[in-house]
């Protein structure tokens, strides 16, 4: 039963913290240090990932109707402009997906420890706060899918990469991308949600591949749960996370993170001391 209660805190936790750009990643490895399962190491690092199966499904289903090229309701110039929303998220995709698949085993043995997570959550905070006051007085050039261009698309699909380094935030550094090439905030946030959905499809088959399908009913019953929490809390972020933007920057995320980050070095700092 306890583990029960540890699973809907860790789906609230994913479900807010995967969209908004303060790295899901970062928060749930620290929230494992202070509530850990009772579960083995090898399904803990797997549910990490499946879970947030149930925050991409929320996206599936908020932004269904523009994202489904089948629909009778579009004409046929709208699917045609639909399939090239798909071409442009899977050119997204290329390099994070084949960087994961080569590093996969070494990014989870080297870089999934509390102080990786503390420093990319400061050094992206800076850069988001850096960044939007660059942006401050200047105009995006790019307010429409259409205008993302193939080089566009594969800066933003690069800085997607970095974000294979837990505590970066992986809709941070897309967004941070995006805004660094003119792209406005709402169409970044909007091509982050896209972008996410491949990525995290494939990186939880890869998880899943890797630990089996050998789950007990508990297992099972604890992954279900999680993702169904996940993906109600992430239906409100994104709806909360676009309504914000609309009429402010994304400095706030920035402060957090570094707050966030200077805390967690200062705990497990002491707490490795001790």
């Amino acid at each position: 039963m306890l583990d029960v209660l540890k699973v809907i805190i860790f789906g609230i936790v994913e479900g807010i913290t995967e969209w908004l750009p303060i790295s899901s990643t970062g928060h749930l490895i620290i929230l494992e240090e202070l509530l850990k399962l009772n579960q083995s190491e090898a399904f803990f690092e797997m549910f990490q990932v499946v879970i947030q199966l149930g925050a991409v499904l929320a996206v599936v289903v908020i932004y269904f109707h523009k994202l489904n090229p089948f629909s009778p309701k579009k004409t046929q110039n709208q699917k045609m402009m639909t399939w090239q929303i798909w071409i442009k998220v899977l050119i997204g995709c290329i390099p994070a997906g084949v960087i994961g698949l080569l590093f996969d085993n070494l990014i989870d043995k080297w870089l999934y420890h509390w102080y990786v997570v503390a420093i990319t959550l400061i050094l992206y905070g800076i850069l988001f706060i850096v960044v939007e006051n660059y942006q401050k007085e200047r105009k995006p050039k790019v307010t429409r899918m259409s205008q993302l261009s193939v080089p566009m698309i594969l800066i933003i699909g690069v800085f997607q990469m970095l974000a294979l380094i837990p505590g970066t935030s992986r809709s941070g550094a897309t967004i941070v991308g995006a805004l660094m090439i003119g792209v406005s905030r709402s169409l970044a946030a909007e091509y982050t949600f896209f972008l996410a959905i491949p990525v995290m499809f494939g990186a939880s088959l890869v998880k899943l591949v890797k630990f089996g399908f050998d789950f007990t009913v508990m297992q099972a019953v604890l992954l279900i749960l999680g993702m169904a929490v996940s993906f109600a809390v992430s239906i409100v972020a994104i709806k909360f996370l676009m309504s914000y933007i609309r009429k402010n920057d994304f400095k706030v995320f920035g402060y957090y993170r570094i707050v966030l980050g200077i805390v967690v070095l200062l705990y497990f700092g002491i707490v490795s001391l001790l």
